[in-house]
């Protein structure tokens, strides 16, 4: 029994290593999205955190800035939406497609 135990301590430490890889992985991973035929994009990094705003000033509307703020608002959320996706298939391959007990979300 305290060989499997030494095991499964071993495979958790592993899979804990591979996490915080992929934590600083996602931190310089950038992703982008464009919304409004190329008006707005965003890209943002794995984290979530954003790193660049472009606007077409064909987008510049003084008379309709909410559609500008809805684009940024959109493509922004896009863009988190790819990151979040590309760290949930990436867990996968770490976990093995185990699910996590609930109240667990990764990364820690």
């Amino acid at each position: 029994m305290m060989r499997n135990m030494a095991g499964m301590m071993k495979k958790v430490q592993e899979m804990q290593s591979r996490m915080e890889e992929l934590q600083a992985e996602m931190a310089t991973t950038e992703f982008s999205a464009t919304v409004g035929g190329g008006a707005v994009s965003v890209t943002v990094t794995g984290k979530g955190v954003m790193q660049a705003v472009r606007i077409d000033p064909a987008a510049l509307d003084v008379d309709d800035i909410g559609m500008l703020e809805d684009m940024i608002c959109l493509a922004t959320n896009n863009a988190r939406a790819d990151a979040d996706a590309a760290m949930a298939a990436r867990m996968k391959d770490i976990t093995g497609g185990l699910p996590l007990p609930p109240g667990m979300s990764l990364p820690f």
